[in-house]
């Protein structure tokens, strides 16, 4: 069990009960899944780019990625619906958890500057998405193995009904927040 989840459970649940009392632990808000998104508008032009982003997100997360579809055409773009131009994948369970230790103990304090994530990043229903820049953030990543530095963007959905529920879970989990 990771330590993440045994933080939820011992401390996270009990903490939000009597912050929001919640009659019983099933109302406690929590985290149901971690959705990491590359964007790859170059793989108009060379398709094979989206291996070297599969490579680098599958030893990041420990699962296999997808391909993403364009949805409609864009001539501006030389874009036509249907072709590849990004990979996602999708987390639960024990591999969410671990990601999320990771992403909050090892990657977010090794990225240049940091301060803290952003606090208004919520979008009215208690999903976070945050941004990062470049993937070396992540151990996993080896620089000599990379072609091009590309961001990413992670959402984290959570059961929560509201931002203020689902901040105060995510603070209880050790998400760095900015002190704005």
């Amino acid at each position: 069990m990771s330590r993440l989840k045994e933080k939820y459970s011992s401390e996270v649940v009990p903490s939000m009960t009597k912050q929001f009392s919640y009659k019983n632990a099933h109302q406690v808000p929590r985290i149901e899944k971690v959705v990491i998104n590359v964007g790859a508008g170059e793989a108009v032009q060379n398709p094979k780019c989206l291996d070297s982003i599969h490579d680098y997100l599958a030893g990041i997360t420990g699962q296999k990625c997808i391909n993403r579809k364009s949805k409609k055409s864009i001539a501006g773009f030389k874009l036509r619906e249907g072709m590849n131009i990004g990979v996602m994948v999708t987390l639960r369970r024990d591999r969410m958890y671990d990601f999320l230790e990771r992403l909050i103990s090892l990657a977010l304090p090794r990225v240049r500057d940091f301060k803290g994530v952003s606090r208004r990043a919520f979008d009215g229903r208690g999903n976070y998405s945050l941004g990062i820049k470049e993937q070396l953030v992540f151990p996993e990543v080896e620089f000599d193995k990379i072609d091009k530095i590309r961001g990413m963007n992670i959402t984290i959905v959570t059961s929560a009904n509201t931002n203020e529920e689902s901040l105060a879970l995510l603070e209880k989990m050790g998400m760095p927040f900015r002190k704005n």
